[in-house]
Parts: structure tokens; C-alpha cells; sequence
């Protein structure tokens, strides 16, 4: 078994988070739980899960049987939906830590603003609180757009360390990366390999793969990293798992950053999920 390293990026507080996670979406039950060590195995430390996933008692059995410390663990979660209300949003925290079978969350996010229900900076005020009190070290949001986000900020006073949203070669989403740069918010990536689309049969992908002898999936996967992005890949397959942490050794170039640019549509959204409509699993 070999390794790999993964660099660090250093959010707003101080805290720093894995350049590269492991999506958990889908990955379940006892069969998820040896999927997921694999991925330890080879090099995650990034575990990206959410209530709505059904899967936290996994992710935690599967942290405590990999033999290694909590410490070299960064484990997100989400808050749903229906618990954006304070008093629910706090108690639904404390549920994913029993579920986690962990004393701390290193991040934990809103997993989307429902502007509609307008209870989302009652959740984050929620969050900050579960922050002092130790629950969580780096707090953030999903999905969220730049007025969520300011308005978060005006009315709290707290900048969300994390932003993640849908980002990948037919949604590219140049206006919320720049968006979170200016407010000092990292982007994450979720679907960063265009999950149902064909952005992994473009030629100039497939191109780029041929040039510098990666697969087409670590072609997209170095694109985000490049854009300051930090892309969790789902994958079940161990052999695609290996293969999505091998990113780090070569450099797309300037131009071939732009290319793959290039390949964003106006409709490109995976399920067609607007923030500032969508309902969330309703």
C-alpha cells in the first residue's frame, strides 16, 4: 500500500483542510464502510458526509477501524434542511457527533440556504455557538449564493470558512469562485467530475489526458485544483479512488485551465438545483 500525500489549504480561521476530499454520497452500510477504508488506506483523510446522506454511523465506524488517530481525520457534515430552526439546528449537531461517534466536527455546513423558509442565519447563528462550545472548528455553508452570504456576514458578524457548491467542466461557476475569493471563503466542489454528464467524453479532456498520461477524471480534478477549488469526488470504485488522489504531480498550463473553462453551459446544472429556489429534498 502506498500512500499519497495531500497538500493543505488554509481556511479563514486558521484551520487547515486537505486539498482533496472523499465524497461519501451513496456509500453505505458495511460494504460502505470497507469502501471508505480503502480510501484511508490510500491516502484520504477527507471524509465528506451530510444527515441527508444516511450514511454518518459509516463514516464514523470507519474512521475508528482504520487504527488511526482522530487527529489526522477532517470530517464534514450538514445540516438538512428541516432543522434550520436554533433550538433544532443545535440538537441536530449534537445527533451527527453521536452518530459520528466523534467529539468534534472539523467542519460542519449549512447543506442549503432554502431562502424561501428564511431560517438559514438562524442556523448559522446556531453554528457559531456550537463552535464555541468546542462541537465544531471551522464552520460554513453549501450552496449558498453571494447575498446568502452577505447576509450571513452582516447580521453575525462570522464569514463562513467554506463554500460548497456544484462546480465541474459544464458548470464551471466563475461568479461564486470569485465571489468567495473576495470574502476570503475557500470553494469546495461537489459533483467536480460533472456526475451524469459527458464532460469527462470532451475531446479536449480526453486530449489533455493523452499529453500528460492521466485519465480524464485527475485532468478535471488538477483543473479545480489549479482554481483554488477543492473537489470531493465520490467514487465506490477503489480503482478510481486511487486514481483521483493523483493529481499533484503535474501542472496543467494557463491556457489549458481556460480551455476546459470553455466547456461551461448556460444549463449546465446537473439537476437543474438553483440556491435560490430549490426546496431541499422535498
Amino acid at each position: 500500500m502506498t500512500e499519497t500525500k495531500v497538500p493543505f489549504v488554509t481556511l479563514n480561521d486558521g484551520h487547515q483542510m486537505p486539498a482533496i476530499g472523499l465524497g461519501t454520497y451513496q456509500i453505505r452500510g458495511g460494504a460502505g464502510v470497507q469502501q471508505m477504508l480503502s480510501a484511508i488506506y490510500d491516502g484520504y483523510r477527507s471524509l465528506d458526509t451530510a444527515t441527508n446522506y444516511m450514511n454518518e454511523g459509516a463514516v464514523g465506524e470507519a474512521i475508528r477501524a482504520s487504527g488511526l488517530p482522530r487527529a489526522d481525520f477532517f470530517v464534514t457534515s450538514k445540516l438538512p434542511g428541516m432543522y434550520h430552526r436554533y433550538d433544532d439546528a443545535t440538537m441536530q449537531i449534537q445527533e451527527t457527533l453521536y452518530r459520528l461517534g466523534l467529539d468534534y466536527l472539523d467542519l460542519y455546513l449549512i447543506h442549503w440556504p432554502l431562502p424561501k423558509r428564511d431560517h438559514y442565519v438562524e442556523a448559522w447563528r446556531a453554528m457559531i455557538d456550537a463552535q464555541k462550545r468546542g462541537w465544531i472548528r471551522s464552520i460554513g455553508v453549501s450552496n449558498f449564493e453571494p447575498a446568502h452570504l452577505d447576509r450571513v456576514i452582516k447580521e453575525t458578524g462570522v464569514t463562513p470558512a467554506v463554500n460548497q457548491i456544484e462546480l465541474h467542466p459544464y458548470w464551471v461557476q466563475s461568479r461564486m469562485l470569485k465571489a468567495d475569493a473576495e470574502r476570503g471563503i475557500v470553494t469546495e466542489a461537489w459533483s467536480p467530475l460533472g456526475r451524469g454528464s459527458k464532460a469527462l467524453q470532451e475531446p479536449v479532456i480526453k486530449q489533455l489526458a493523452e499529453k500528460y498520461h492521466k485519465n480524464v477524471g485527475q485532468i478535471i480534478l488538477r483543473w479545480h485544483h489549479q482554481r483554488g477549488v477543492v473537489p470531493i469526488p465520490k467514487s465506490r470504485n477503489l480503482a478510481h479512488q486511487r486514481a483521483n488522489l493523483d493529481i499533484f504531480d503535474f501542472s496543467l498550463t494557463d491556457d489549458e485551465v481556460k480551455q476546459i473553462n470553455a466547456l461551461n453551459k448556460p444549463d449546465g446544472r446537473i439537476d437543474d438545483q438553483d440556491p435560490n429556489t430549490y426546496e431541499e429534498f422535498d
